[in-house]
């Protein structure tokens, strides 16, 4: 295995800078270990040399002329296949959209693009991100390099099995209830959830458009908030899309001080129902950052109770609605029934072949949520639910800077052990849904290896709205703790994929 996979993106970025290396050698090494693991992870549905290569000679041939595009100049990126790209397929990890390739760059791609940052390819997904293991990609599912007879997390599961297993420095995913941070939890990696509204979802293949967030999957702290600087920004094609800059994120991270911080545990995600390898894990956390001269409060949020039940009507409500454009007509799969085809019965056999049973189950959930008769009983008690969750959590912060939970309840299961019980596969998202539901930004950094399985655990810290760097300030005070204690990011020990290749 090269020494250049098992590199951080700010370490890459600073080698091509000094033209230690160049970009094309970076990608091709990458592209490399992609092409040959990929049939052991299924981590990429999609993977295209001859553009990641091109693009890599464009970055080397600009650095040559002086001009750095960005801190991550030449640095290769995986991207999650929610985000639209008009040289690659774009599927959503659904047959519906199998072989789709947009007329449009997602406003993430296009920036990713003016960075000067080659695309390696397109990662695997949950269909529509609708799901917590990446089980229900119809194209099959991803696997943990840590064991890969385990789940990666999901939805992004692609995303966060290309980054474990040095398929990819970097890599972009989409966050609705956790699909960011529950996957870097299980695969020992670093993932975060920009404030909602911090960057574009224009482009971005929609589940749940209240949720929806877009955000960087990463080897350390540092990499994650120079990919956030990237990709960040207003977006006059995104309605929700914040106006004000939240500043730089890669600054905060180098400025990092515990001084007069008051970290709150909550009380309601610090106790019953987590592995206790997992418990064990963020007591050591809470542990340090009081060691270390953090102020622990313990904060009451006693509307999390409801949070899961809110999220599950919610989501399905507004995934009835967006999924409806894939009638048959305008774009995607068209299946042809026999006898008289109407556009009715066309539209029926489109959508029975192409979507998969998460989504049928979903869009059946909200589209009943949403019924005449329904939609104050369901949909309309949830959103309640989320204002109180939004209560509460502004009552946190007025206790406490930032605050802390462990970021999954347990380690990585078993391919398959849950998929005949939809409800336990939900309560994964169980610490992670009420960030997205108050539109605030979390992020996942390692805390350890469960004792019971020596598999990874995450801690997650969550932030008040647009306090971005407040998060990677304090995500970066925690990582500095453990990189002490292991001599290097939790990532470089996950086991060799090369024993298992063959």
């Amino acid at each position: 295995m090269s020494e250049l996979v098992t590199k951080s993106a700010s370490e890459l970025a600073e080698l091509i800078k000094s033209k230690e290396v160049s970009s094309k050698e970076v990608t091709e090494t990458f592209f490399d270990r992609a092409t040959d693991l990929n049939h052991l992870t299924l981590s990429y549905l999609h993977l295209n040399r001859e553009t990641a290569l091109a693009a890599a000679e464009a970055a080397d041939k600009a650095q040559s002329e002086g001009k750095s595009l960005s801190p991550l100049h030449g640095v290769p990126i995986a991207m999650k296949d929610v985000l639209a790209t008009q040289d690659a397929p774009s599927t959503a990890g659904s047959k519906i959209l199998e072989g789709w390739i947009p007329p449009y760059d997602a406003t993430v791609t296009k920036k990713v693009r003016a960075a000067g940052m080659p695309i390696i390819g397109k990662t695997n997904m949950d269909e529509f991100a609708m799901g917590s293991s990446t089980e229900f990609s119809a194209y099959g599912p991803s696997k943990n390099p840590w064991d890969l007879t385990r789940i990666p997390g999901g939805s992004g599961g692609g995303s966060s099995s290309a980054v474990s297993g040095h398929l990819a420095p970097l890599a972009t995913g989409s966050d609705t209830g956790g699909s960011i941070r529950y996957p870097a939890a299980v695969t020992g990696s670093v993932g975060a959830k920009p404030t909602y509204g911090a960057v574009s979802r224009y482009g971005v293949i929609a589940l749940a458009s209240s949720l929806d967030q877009i955000g960087p999957v990463a080897n350390t702290v540092l990499d994650a908030a120079l990919l956030q600087d990237v990709i960040a920004g207003y977006d006059p094609m995104d309605s929700t899309s914040i106006v004000e800059s939240l500043g730089s994120m890669a600054d905060a991270v180098r400025t990092a001080d515990i001084t007069g911080l008051k970290v709150g545990v909550v009380k309601q995600l610090s106790s019953d129902g987590f592995q206790p390898g997992v418990k064990a894990c963020f007591d050591d956390t809470v542990a340090k950052l009081s060691a270390a001269g953090a102020e622990v409060v313990e904060v009451d949020c006693p509307s999390f109770e409801y949070a899961v039940a809110a999220y599950y009507l919610i989501l399905p409500a507004e995934a009835s609605s967006n999924l409806a454009r894939y009638d048959s007509v305008r774009f995607g799969m068209r299946v042809m029934p026999e006898g008289n085809p109407t556009i009715e019965r066309v539209m029926a056999a489109t959508r029975e072949a192409g979507f998969g049973p998460e989504v049928k189950r979903r869009i059946i959930l909200g589209t009943y949520a949403l019924s005449s008769g329904y939609y104050d009983a369901y949909y309309g008690s949830a959103q309640k639910v989320r204002t109180l969750i939004q209560q509460d959590l502004a009552a946190a912060f007025s206790k406490a800077d930032v605050l802390v939970t462990p970021t999954a309840p347990t380690t990585a299961f078993k391919l398959g052990e849950k998929l005949d019980d939809p409800l336990a596969m939900y309560l994964n998202d169980i610490a992670t849904i009420p960030a997205n539901l108050a539109g605030i930004p979390g992020i996942s950094v390692p805390n350890g290896l469960a004792h019971e399985d020596s598999l990874p655990s995450g801690v997650q810290i969550l932030a008040p709205a647009k306090q971005d760097a407040q998060m990677y300030r304090v995500a970066s005070l925690i990582e500095q703790m453990y990189v002490g204690e292991w001599g290097a990011p939790l990532i470089s020990k996950v086991p060799v994929l090369e024993a298992q290749n063959g």
